[in-house]
């Protein structure tokens, strides 16, 4: 029936140069000629062009592989969701609220990594398999964490995110809800007039899946990953240990009156090792016996920039030294500009010839002039034990400083100072923690519990994000990675010109014709790895949408139960590990794990071989074959 519809159809041609665009594309994601993003715009332009010229035309002679069609998936509420998601998760990771999930998380893991992991993983596929909750979102809460985690110990992120991504797409599998491609399939069933599904009806034979899956994703997975890291990660890490000078100047209301030093250690400064306290005249010196903090105390500390960071977030004033009087009215004009707005930092290094060398800070005004405060100095010739601001600065001190963003991109052009690019980064907004987790929670649970979509729960807590000052207007654009914005619309593209030229329906007319007399659970075996390898090109939305209708004519044609051939499209269309093309939570992981296309092909073809093997062993007992 099928393969007599192909045999009758007059576009051959136009569906044979898809297959060779297709082909192209997966070349060019594989061996990294371009961009992501340069191929995805490209695999558009090509079928924008082609279909132009050689159109396909329905029997009314209207052309169904359109510009519109072509374009819709830049504007589809999938991709719109996810970049959506994108944005609310950067809020997250901006007031600070996931480091604190990854402290809670490790506690619950005994303070072991690996154990933690393996937690999480577990976790992430038990929420999706709970219902309560798309697995998208499942993911999104879940990426930052992992982050905070293997940027703690030091480990890369490669060897966690797809396992993460893995994890929650296993989990989904196993309800109606649990994937937006779950509702596809059942809406699909509905429109050709089969029996839909309940909400339960294939969570025992998913469960089987998802079990095998997990068990290749915890033990196997993190073998295939490499350990790659970006460049970044590797300078920021290899001076993960570098001590900065700082001063702290104790405010009459501050919580740290009155505290000792046990031992020669502050309680309440945990992180930073006190080297000077300037109380009046009189320099108080280590080991600090008897001492009690006052107001009006100066302490002079060391410590490394994450610790002086995260002083920081919870105090925005601490380490703001006094400067004195030594600027004029006139460079006071403009003070205060470090403590208004999102705030970045950033290292900058004194440069060789440099009008800085041999001043003070007082004596520079750099707050003043450059509109960014500095927090600290770093030199690594010797062990410094005076006030911040009586350091006279030599040519290669490091100062940690402080700013707005324009402000310290405004550096590049300074010949006193040479700023680190790389070191840039945003200071968290720990006073807005609680409006970004209610803003979230609230997506989470109106989407989950279905009161609005998902995708207008989304858009919703993004815009809520920069209404309410948790992120600004840039920061969400930023966080909307372009990646994801091309890739999906290309997949969805490239399932248009697919599904008007025929090709799905051809390759499942060979898929009959080379089984023909073969028994019915040879044919659901094979029909299920040709959607499994489908849908890691064209998207597991395309798939279970071209697949299902094609499901139940195999289906009638074999006299065999159209629901076998139905749960087959669920979870063929859910395998779509070997791609970061063909699901959204794989696309949400590329950024935070560094990885390549051929990654995924490492890691995720022997998963869809796993899963294809134990579906075809579970579903003749389901299902009665």
């Amino acid at each position: 029936m099928i393969s007599d519809a192909i045999q009758h159809s007059g576009h051959a041609f136009q569906m044979w140069v898809t297959f060779a665009i297709i082909i192209g594309a997966l070349v060019m994601f594989i061996t990294e000629r371009a961009t992501m993003e340069l191929t995805s715009v490209g695999i558009i332009c090509v079928l924008l062009m082609f279909f132009h010229f050689y159109p396909v035309m329905d029997a009314d002679g209207t052309g169904q592989v359109t510009p519109t069609r072509l374009l819709l998936g830049f504007a589809n509420p999938a991709l719109i969701t996810v970049l959506a998601l994108l944005v609310m998760g950067q809020g997250m990771v901006r007031t600070g609220v996931l480091d604190r999930g990854a402290d809670l998380m490790l506690g619950l893991g005994g303070g072991r990594l690996g154990f933690t992991v393996i937690m999480l993983i577990i976790l992430t596929a038990a929420i999706a398999i709970s219902a309560f909750l798309n697995n998208i979102p499942v993911v999104v809460i879940f990426i930052p964490v992992m982050e905070a985690l293997a940027h703690r110990y030091r480990q890369s992120p490669s060897k966690l995110m797809i396992p993460l991504s893995y994890a929650a797409v296993l989990g989904g599998m196993t309800t109606l809800i649990g994937s937006s491609t779950n509702l596809l399939v059942n809406g699909a069933l509905i429109d050709a007039g089969a029996q839909p599904f309940d909400f339960f009806d294939f969570s025992l034979p998913g469960l089987c899946l998802a079990v095998a899956g997990l068990a290749y994703v915890i033990l196997i997975a993190p073998r295939l990953l490499p350990a790659r890291r970006s460049l970044a990660d590797d300078i920021i890490g290899g001076s993960a240990g570098k001590q900065f000078i700082a001063q702290i100047e104790v405010s009459p209301t501050s919580a740290m009156i009155g505290d000792g030093a046990a031992g020669g250690l502050f309680p309440s400064l945990p992180d930073m090792t006190v080297r000077l306290v300037q109380r009046g005249e009189v320099p108080v010196l280590p080991p600090f016996e008897g001492y009690r903090i006052e107001p009006g105390d100066i302490l002079v500390v060391a410590a490394t920039r994450k610790a002086l960071a995260a002083a920081l977030a919870n105090d925005p004033g601490l380490l703001h030294p006094d400067i004195g009087g030594s600027e004029t009215s006139d460079d006071r004009a403009d003070d205060g500009r470090w403590l208004e707005g999102g705030q970045s930092l950033a290292e900058v290094m004194v440069a060789p010839a440099s009008g800085l060398i041999g001043l003070t800070l007082p004596q520079i005004g750099f707050r003043y002039k450059t509109h960014c405060i500095v927090l600290g100095i770093q030199r690594r010739a010797r062990m410094i034990r005076s006030r911040m601001t009586n350091i006279r600065l030599d040519a290669g001190d490091v100062l940690l400083i402080q700013g707005q963003h324009d402000d310290i991109a405004h550096l590049r052009q300074s010949r006193d100072v040479v700023l680190l690019e790389w070191s840039a980064e945003e200071i968290p907004k720990l006073d807005h923690a609680k409006r970004a987790t209610l803003i979230f929670l609230a997506v989470i649970a109106s989407a989950g519990t279905g009161v609005v979509p998902i995708v207008v729960a989304a858009m919703i807590g993004a815009a809520a994000m920069c209404v309410t000052g948790v992120l600004t207007t840039r920061q969400a654009l930023q966080a909307a990675d372009a990646k994801i914005n091309t890739t999906i619309a290309a997949a969805l593209a490239l399932g248009v010109a697919l599904n008007e030229t025929g090709g799905a329906h051809y390759l499942a007319g060979i898929l009959l014709t080379a089984l023909a007399g073969a028994p019915t659970t040879v044919v659901l075996s094979a029909f299920f790895l040709l959607v499994a390898l489908l849908s890691n090109v064209i998207s597991t939305k395309t798939a279970a949408v071209l697949f299902t209708p094609i499901a139940i004519d195999i289906a009638n044609s074999l006299g065999a139960p159209p629901a076998a051939f139905a749960v087959a499209v669920v979870f063929a269309a859910n395998c779509s590990f070997a791609s970061p093309l063909g699901y959204q939570t794989n696309l949400l992981v590329i950024g935070p794990g560094h990885y390549r296309f051929a990654d995924f092909i490492r890691c995720g073809v022997p998963l869809v071989i796993l899963l294809w093997i134990v579906f075809s062993v579970v579903a003749p007992m389901f299902y009665d074959l």
